[in-house]
C-alpha cells in the first residue's frame, strides 16, 4: 500500500505537528486530577492511541506533551524520532522493521521531552501508532517555537531549524 492508500483507508486527517493521524482509542475511564502529578490541569483518560503517518516530504515538528508516549512501528520505511532531553542532550530513536540494523518496533519518549520525527528514506513514508498514558489531551500539547528552542538547546540549532516551522 502507498501512503495515500493508508491515509484514505484509515481515514487519517492532518495533524497540527505535521503528518496525518486518527485517534483509535480513548479509555472510557479517567484518572482524577488529584491523582495525577501537578503538571496536569484536569482529569485524563487512562490511555489514548492514534495512527500516525509521516511522509518523507514533511516532518513531525518538535513538540512536547505531559505524558510518556510509546511509538509502535506498523508499515513503510524507517522513522527517526529526535528527542531533546531536559538536560540539553539529544538522542534518536529509530523505528522500523530492520531490527538487525538498529531499528525497533517500539520506543518511548518520556514526558516533558521535546521531540519530532523524520522518515529515513527519501521517498518513503512510515505508519506508526502512538499510545499515551495518562491519555492525550491537546491541553498537554506544546508545539515548539524556533527561537525558544534555540535558547534551550543551543548545541542542537541545526536540528531545531530542521524540525520547526517558525
Amino acid at each position: 500500500m502507498t501512503a495515500d492508500d493508508y491515509i484514505r483507508t484509515l481515514a487519517l486527517e492532518p495533524h497540527p505537528e505535521g503528518g496525518w493521524y486518527r485517534e483509535t482509542y480513548r479509555a472510557s475511564e479517567a484518572v482524577p486530577r488529584e491523582a495525577l502529578p501537578e503538571r496536569f490541569t484536569g482529569e485524563r483518560p487512562f490511555a489514548t492511541a492514534i495512527y500516525f503517518l509521516l511522509t518523507a516530504d514533511t516532518f513531525s515538528a518538535l513538540h512536547r506533551i505531559r505524558s510518556d508516549e510509546q511509538w509502535h512501528f506498523y508499515a513503510g520505511s524507517g522513522l527517526t524520532v529526535h528527542v531533546l532531553e531536559p538536560d540539553g542532550a539529544c538522542r534518536t530513536l529509530r523505528l522500523g522493521s530492520e531490527v538487525t540494523r538498529g531499528e525497533s518496533f517500539q520506543a518511548v519518549v518520556p514526558a516533558g521531552c521535546w521531540f519530532g520525527a523524520t522518515v529515513d528514506e527519501a521517498h518513503g513514508f512510515a505508519l506508526v501508532g502512538c499510545t499515551v498514558a495518562p491519555g492525550f489531551d491537546f491541553a498537554d500539547f506544546e508545539l515548539g517555537e524556533r527561537e525558544t528552542l534555540y535558547r534551550l538547546f543551543p548545541r542542537h540549532r541545526s536540528l531545531v531549524t530542521r524540525l520547526t516551522r517558525a
